[in-house]
């Protein structure tokens, strides 16, 4: 029971901090997933702050904390970002035109390197290169809500 709280603490912080924004992400792709990633608010989520983030998700969802966010955690974890996403649409699927790659990268399939069925935090930090690739569409070394245009 411990760790559904800890989960239902954490997607429910995500809800309540985007809730005075969600007026400002209509129609501006990307606003959400900046406001979750770009630590220091200069509008621009650099690698080492999605490494840091992704740092911090793993802690949030390995709810038993033996290193690994499993298969059952990752059920809690998907739906946790699917509440968020919801929740902050804002007409685009919570992050925009790209909100698909956004997602891609958090998955157990796409983090899960050596097929185990559980994402160790080395494998859900060495996918943070990836991820960037994917999201950084304009390959400036930054992303920013120009990278989720359609």
């Amino acid at each position: 029971m411990h760790s559904l709280k800890k989960i239902l603490i954490a997607a429910m912080a995500l809800a309540a901090s985007a809730a005075p924004l969600m007026a400002q992400q209509q129609g501006n792709p990307g606003a959400h997933f900046l406001e979750n990633w770009d630590l220091n608010g200069n509008g621009e989520a650099t690698l080492s702050e999605l490494q840091s983030k992704r740092g911090d998700v793993f802690l949030t969802f390995d709810s038993n904390e033996d290193g690994f966010i499993d298969a059952d955690e990752y059920v809690y974890f998907d739906e946790a970002r699917a509440n968020d996403m919801k929740a902050n649409a804002g007409g685009h699927g919570g992050h925009g035109g790209r909100a698909d790659r956004a997602s891609l990268g958090m998955t157990l399939q796409n983090n899960d390197a050596d097929q185990d069925g559980k994402v160790s935090r080395d494998e859900f930090l060495g996918g943070v290169v990836a991820w960037m690739g994917m999201l950084d569409r304009n390959t400036d070394g930054v992303v920013t809500t120009a990278d989720f245009g359609r």
